[in-house]
């Protein structure tokens, strides 16, 4: 999508311009941005000087058609601009003419309108600096890019037509639990709370649907540890967006053609235990990876996970029932009363119909009854 001011043929000739000048100075405009900025308008004025001649239309705005023959050559083209807003949260594409964005919590549609094969090359360039792919044999893929947004991909024949995009970025102003106080999201009290639990190495479960601020609450806390804690963050893919002194994070990895090389988070749990970690952090629990997750907080590390549930007691109850996933030695005799014991908080997160995302509850297991972890309520999210 281009402005007014230069046609599709113009910013598109001259980004072609621009893209073999790089190339023959061997140049990468992502490393070099000043150089492709410099060519870029070099070649936008040498456009103007023989549009006349050559019967081209002239570039009224020259700085303007600068910036889209530089989101084209060097960013993501036409989405650049809401991947650089800082009130989008996410972007989605379920057609080429159907691009949506979300601004607090609000989802709405863009007056982009795309080519299938332009969407597959900005795909293609978001995931070059990844080492993932997206093909037949493999429809599906989740990768980070340079900037820490979740880019998830989705092709035909799974979907019915188009490719289907989400890219999900994380805002800086939610990083630390004073903003979240700040945006409401839970009170200072609530905040004091949890801040608390990770100075004194408490374990703590995230929970909600999806959207409902998990990862974000999830960032916020761990920014809460003690600067001398060294953290180790495991994820299939990377989203937690931590800045910390002393952490590792850890990534999985998807099967090669040939189906070998995978790295699962069951895999990554257990290497990040050989690791002296303070803090192990598990960006989403959601399958067997719940048992390793279980026996390391057994083991006295100290733990912080998210999980979709519609509950913080709910979120208890898958906890102690994914285990069983890992196979038929475990039963729920043991991971009851093991997650009863091992996790000292569940802060529950919802998004209300306006879009904004707050703490509901923060709950504390006190054991088992009849088969089912109890637990008492710490904080109502009501007046946040």
């Amino acid at each position: 999508m281009l402005s007014s001011t230069a046609s599709p043929p113009t910013a598109t000739l001259v980004a072609e311009r621009v893209r073999e000048r790089l190339r023959a100075e061997r140049t990468d405009p992502s490393r070099d941005p000043e150089f492709a900025a410099h060519i870029a308008r070099a070649e936008v004025r040498r456009h103007n000087d023989f549009a006349l001649a050559r019967g081209l239309a002239p570039v009224d705005d020259e700085t303007a058609c600068v910036r889209e023959v530089l989101a084209a050559v060097a960013g993501y083209g036409p989405l650049q601009p809401y991947l650089d807003d800082p009130t989008v949260e996410e972007l989605w594409i379920n057609a080429p003419d159907r691009i949506f964005v979300a601004r607090g919590g609000v989802p709405e549609r863009t007056p982009l309108a795309l080519t299938d094969s332009a969407v597959r090359d900005l795909v293609e360039r978001m995931l070059q600096s990844s080492g993932r792919r997206v093909d037949l044999s493999q429809p599906f893929v989740d990768a980070s890019l340079p900037d820490g947004s979740r880019l998830h991909v989705v092709i035909p024949d799974i979907t019915r037509r188009h490719w289907a995009v989400n890219v999900r970025k994380f805002l800086p102003a939610f990083r630390d639990l004073d903003r979240l106080v700040a945006a409401r999201s839970i009170t200072a009290d609530g905040a004091e709370l949890l801040r608390s639990a990770m100075h004194r190495g408490a374990s703590v479960i995230v929970s909600g649907a999806t959207h409902a601020g998990k990862t974000t609450l999830l960032g916020a806390m761990i920014a809460a540890c003690p600067p001398g804690h060294r953290i180790v963050t495991v994820e299939e893919t990377f989203e937690l967006a931590v800045a910390a002194p002393d952490l590792v994070a850890l990534q999985g990895r998807q099967p090669s053609l040939e189906g070998t090389g995978e790295v699962t988070l069951r895999r990554l749990v257990k290497e990040a235990l050989r690791m002296r970690p303070d803090r192990l952090v598990v960006g989403e629990v959601r399958d067997a990876e719940a048992l390793d997750l279980v026996l390391a907080l057994n083991t006295g590390v100290p733990g912080a996970a998210t999980i979709h549930a519609n509950s913080a007691r709910e979120a208890l109850g898958k906890l102690a029932a994914l285990p069983l996933l890992a196979g038929r030695n475990i039963d729920a005799a043991f991971v009851l009363p093991a997650v009863a014991a091992s996790v000292d908080l569940v802060v529950h997160c919802e998004r209300d119909a306006a879009g904004r995302r707050r703490v509901a509850e923060i709950v504390e297991p006190i054991g088992v009854d009849e088969g089912v972890i109890a637990a008492r309520t710490l904080y109502r999210g009501d007046d946040a």
